[in-house]
């Protein structure tokens, strides 16, 4: 496999940060009540907002007072941390789907079920810059904060999420009858997004990615086979489809991607290592770090990392390219994960402590 040249080391004060995490947060009691309130029309959508804004000032601060360097909107004003994305791409309906079920578990629990999926049934196209209005709130918040400068943060799912889940079956074959155009409108959506999102202020971008971690379990290789694609190839397709997507983005927009194994409710879907992805994922990917998980022995072990260049940072790599974050989201979805809200901040203390320790900087 070609693999790229690698970069020249990260110059200081560029993300991903020592002491990092992945974007979610567990959403106050006050945002969860509002957005039922909400959905059953008891509340507006101006109140809505305002009690959204109002943990959002919330918590930049506390993030900013744990000694972050970088600050999200936690995704308080997100149902799931992907399908809001997807959905307001130009060509895609929401469809209830029993047909692709997903399976989260861990030791206590099990969870299937069918969520929405999003189907392509019509060109696909950036019909407005998606999340730009959550941005410019968190970017005009984090400006106004008083303390430590931090650097504001957006998460979008990677362009891959749009096809994963259903694969072929999801696309209409009279809008796309072979995939090639779907790719490249995709791409160029995407690379329209990435270009507005820069104009906003956004140096710091994160695309999520499970699908590039899930591919390394045969039962999900299966799936794909089910759904009609190529598991054996399938995540170099995506690796290729998410550098045309940031083919053109500025010197100064750092990217990241973040990879796990599903997380709901402190479950999770997939398992195994990255072995199978690892070469073409860590030495073809055109990002700044790489969030991965490895936090129990489903995770696999650390020797894929010997395909990292010089120059990128992982989670985890050797001292100079090291950075630490918790394994995902603490709230991937509306429901968060199992643990508090002080449990939260104290792991990301901790995480900005070690930082501290080993490198004299988070």
């Amino acid at each position: 496999m070609t693999q790229i040249e690698s970069p020249a080391p990260q110059p200081a004060g560029r993300p991903p940060f020592r002491a990092d995490h992945v974007g979610s947060l567990l959403r106050p009691p006050e945002v969860l009540r509002a957005r039922d309130d909400f959905a059953a029309g008891r509340i507006g959508a101006g109140e809505l907002r305002g009690i959204e804004d109002a943990a959002i000032r919330e918590v930049v601060r506390m993030q900013q007072e744990v000694g972050l360097r970088s600050a999200t909107d936690g995704e308080f004003r997100r149902e799931s941390w992907h399908m809001d994305f997807i959905y307001q791409l130009g060509g895609i309906r929401k469809v209830q789907d029993d047909t692709i079920r997903v399976a989260f578990h861990n030791d206590q629990k099990t969870l299937v079920w069918a969520p929405p999926s999003a189907h392509v049934v019509a060109p696909l196209a950036l019909e407005h810059t998606i999340f730009g209005e959550a941005f410019a709130f968190l970017a005009g918040t984090v400006s106004a904060s008083t303390g430590k400068a931090v650097t504001a943060k957006l998460t979008i799912p990677s362009p891959s999420m749009v096809h994963y889940r259903g694969g072929r079956s999801a696309i209409d074959a009279s809008v796309y009858p072979d995939l090639d155009r779907f790719w490249t409108d995709l791409a160029a959506a995407y690379a329209e997004e990435v270009r507005r999102l820069y104009d906003l202020g956004c140096r710091y971008l994160q695309l999520d990615d499970t699908s590039l971690a899930y591919l390394n379990d045969p039962v999900q290789r299966q799936h794909v086979s089910e759904i009609g694609g190529d598991p054996e190839h399938q995540h170099e397709h995506y690796i290729a489809n998410i550098n045309r997507a940031l083919s053109g983005r500025p010197a100064d927009l750092a990217v990241t991607t973040h990879m796990c194994r599903g997380n709901n409710q402190s479950m999770w879907a997939a398992e195994g290592g990255y072995d199978f992805v690892a070469e073409a994922l860590f030495n073809e990917l055109d990002v700044d770090g790489f969030f991965c998980e490895w936090d129990d022995e489903r995770s696999g072990g650390f020797e894929p990392l010997r395909f990292v260049p010089k120059g990128k940072r992982v989670v985890l790599v050797d001292g100079d390219q090291l950075c630490l974050s918790p394994q995902c989201g603490f709230s991937s979805t509306k429901e968060g994960n199992d643990l508090t809200q002080d449990q939260q901040w104290a792991k990301l203390a901790l995480i900005v402590e070690t930082a501290q320790e080993v490198w004299d900087s988070p």
